[in-house]
């Protein structure tokens, strides 16, 4: 009985995430546009069916306060519809709040099992918010358009809403009457809507009483629309319909803002972010283990193919063998890509919650930021988006807090009032670069320097570089902000987004620019569930080494190794890496023979790159990580284990644990020599 329950609350969760992201979109739309006002209806409608949809669904789950919070908004977005609530700004973030709410009581249910929130300050805000903003009209337009009354009598609350609306926009208002065959006048209507909705507004479609079935059936359409009857016309069936202007259209005080078609259907689209069925991650996750199982065992068919091949050559059984093997190891790669592309979503996934995000800590703020999205529909493993999105908050709320400069200090400057962020992603290979830049004021890396010297982890004599300097902002408790706010400025943010990204095998990057603005780089795997791994060798242990992290690979002489401040470094294509010997990492026994030629396997990207030193490369292989023991997971620089074709068990190499050693610490151990 309590499995049913589970998994009636876990198909609850999913279906009112999928409803929060389009009640998100809907916000965005509105929130986006220079006037509120010509919001096309279908988005607030979309809005209140949302509220709607999520009220019938929480009650159905017994969630009382979802149901009643989302039966709250759906009363405020329907008056919205129906004119008795303009759009003002407090109406926009009352709204705005309401649906991030219903997310916290969501995730609240998922991690928890209850939806425990204190919902009375937003209901005070909301009942506020539709108190102040309740508009009235001082003359009926209706009135001056002549329309009697036989029109008004058929029509619901909301399509006389609509009539009033488009006339006081100064819209023709077309009556058109439309015969069809009762055998095809649903596909025949359909068709008709899609040729004249992007005209205008439909405002109602009624089917006329009267004839008889053998002479079919008709409708009375009524329309709102910038053109006349003559551009009407072009579109319609003439054969079919008769058309009529209702009433004496008066002119408008002030012209109606006009909207391209084709830009009006693009504003009223809300994105739907995916058409497949609905799966439960944890289902995926268990098939992809089935397959990381089969993965296990196609390594252990290819090792015995390959010893039998050795000794009986390629043969009879042998060669039978081979094909065999050779064949499971396509259908096998075929499924695992297959399963691994199910669990793919696009990035925007995200990006839409932290546009959310954005808008409200620049009001917070008192800034205005102007974002700009790309690469949206990069795709990436569900849980890895799912994992980035703290992440990438962090760097968001850097980026308005510390990065764009206020209104005053902007103009100053000789830069545009409103700030610019941009969120973007892009697939390189294996990975994916995830970028959030602003074009404020830049890192002010004298500052950081002197908060390194208050706090003894720099040098007064040393001279750092620009990476030096920005590689202290990811040790733990620094920060550069002079007041703690309710933002930022706790000494808890960029560590925390290197160790969050580390666990996923991923590395983040700055470049900045004084008083020009920051960018930050995440580059990420596109996935951690099955990988490619080059296998090495150091002494008598074998490790793998995830090869979405490995650049290159090279061998050195031993006498190319130089000392720079405590630390081995050698020079590839004239400059600096750093090395570290796997076999100090893990403090194993010295070889008995110093080979003068070593093997250096170059892990990360620009200037987060190291050399690792091992003995020998073994080779590739698709590995799976599986997880250890409590006794391994506090060991720095193991992500886990996996098993090979002959049976044994493996450490996998945590890349990005000694990327943050090598260069995170190198400035801390320079200014303490005895570290």
């Amino acid at each position: 009985m309590k499995s049913k329950k589970s998994d009636s609350l876990k198909d609850f969760v999913a279906e009112a995430e999928e409803i929060l992201d389009g009640l998100n979109q809907c916000l965005l739309q509105i929130d986006s546009a220079a006037d509120k006002t010509p919001v096309k209806p279908d988005v607030v409608n979309a809005l209140f069916r949302g509220a709607h949809t999520l009220k019938g669904i929480s009650g159905v789950a017994g969630l009382d306060k979802i149901s009643k919070l989302s039966h709250v908004l759906e009363e405020m977005l329907d008056r919205m519809r129906l004119g008795k609530l303009s759009l003002s700004e407090n109406v926009i973030s009352t709204l705005m709040q309401g649906v991030e709410t219903l997310r916290q009581l969501v995730q609240s249910v998922h991690t928890r099992g209850d939806d425990g929130v204190d919902l009375q300050p937003l209901y005070q805000k909301i009942e506020q918010a539709v108190t102040l903003q309740t508009p009235s009209h001082s003359q009926n337009p209706m009135e001056q358009m002549g329309i009697g009354p036989e029109l008004l009598k058929v029509l619901t609350e909301y399509e006389t809403h609509r009539l009033m609306e488009n006339i006081k926009q100064g819209r023709h208002i077309i009556e058109v009457k439309a015969h069809f065959d009762l055998q095809s006048f649903d596909r025949d209507l359909s068709q008709m809507m899609s040729s004249v909705q992007n005209l205008g507004e439909v405002i109602t479609t009624l089917p006329s009483s009267g004839l008889s079935p053998d002479k079919g059936i008709e409708f009375n359409i009524v329309l709102g629309i910038e053109g006349n009857i003559e551009g009407l016309k072009t579109h319609l069936p003439l054969d079919k319909v008769t058309i009529r202007e209702i009433g004496n259209r008066p002119t408008p005080a002030e012209p109606a803002a006009t909207v391209a078609p084709e830009q009006a259907e693009s504003r009223a689209t809300v994105k739907s972010l995916s058409q497949s069925i609905r799966v439960d991650i944890t289902k995926l996750d268990s098939l992809l283990n089935v397959v990381g199982e089969l993965v296990l065992n196609k390594a252990v068919i290819n090792q015995i193919g390959k010893e039998m091949m050795q000794t009986q050559g390629l043969v009879g059984s042998v060669a039978e063998l081979f094909k065999a093997s050779q064949d499971l190891d396509r259908r096998v790669t075929e499924l695992q890509e297959g399963l691994i592309e199910i669990r793919m979503v696009p990035v925007g996934q995200i990006f839409e919650r932290l546009t959310l995000a954005i808008r409200k800590l620049s009001r917070e703020l008192s800034k205005e930021v102007n974002l700009l999205i790309s690469g949206e529909e990069t795709k990436l493993d569900k849980s890895m988006v799912e994992a980035v999105a703290d992440p990438l908050l962090h760097l968001i709320r850097n980026a308005i807090d510390h990065g764009i400069e206020s209104k005053e200090d902007r103009k100053l400057a000789g830069k545009p009032e409103i700030g610019t962020i941009q969120l973007s992603a892009v697939q390189r290979g294996n990975t994916v670069a995830i970028e959030v830049s602003d074009d404020g004021r830049g890192i002010d890396l004298e500052r950081v320097y002197q908060k390194a010297l208050q706090k003894g982890i720099a040098e007064k004599e040393k001279t750092y570089s620009q990476n030096e300097l920005l590689n202290f902002l990811f040790l733990p408790g620094f920060s550069t902000a002079n007041h703690v706010t309710e933002v930022s400025g706790r000494g808890v943010g960029l560590d925390v987004v290197s160790k969050n990204l580390a666990r996923l095998n991923g590395m983040v990057d700055i470049e900045t620019l004084q008083g020009k603005g920051t960018k930050f780089i995440i580059t990420l795997p596109i996935t951690l569930v099955i990988i490619k791994a080059l296998i090495i060798r150091v002494g008598s242990e074998l490790y793998a080494i995830p090869l979405n992290a490995v650049s290159e690979s090279l061998m050195i002489e031993r006498r190319e190794i130089k000392t720079v401040e405590q630390r081995e470094v050698v020079q590839l294509r004239n400059q600096t890496l750093s090395l570290l010997h796997i076999s100090d990492i893990f403090s194993l026994p010295p070889a008995e023979k110093q080979e003068e030629r070593l093997y250096v396997i170059v892990v990360g990207l620009a200037e987060k790159r190291i050399g690792l030193v091992v003995d020998s490369i073994e080779g590739q292989q698709e590995i799976v990580i599986k997880a250890i023991g409590e006794t391994l997971r506090t060991v720095p620089g193991i992500a886990g284990a996996t098993e090979l074709g002959n049976r044994q068990v493996i450490l996998v190499l945590d890349v990005g644990a000694f990327i943050e050693e090598a260069t995170r610490s190198s400035s801390a151990r320079s200014a303490n020599p005895n570290h």
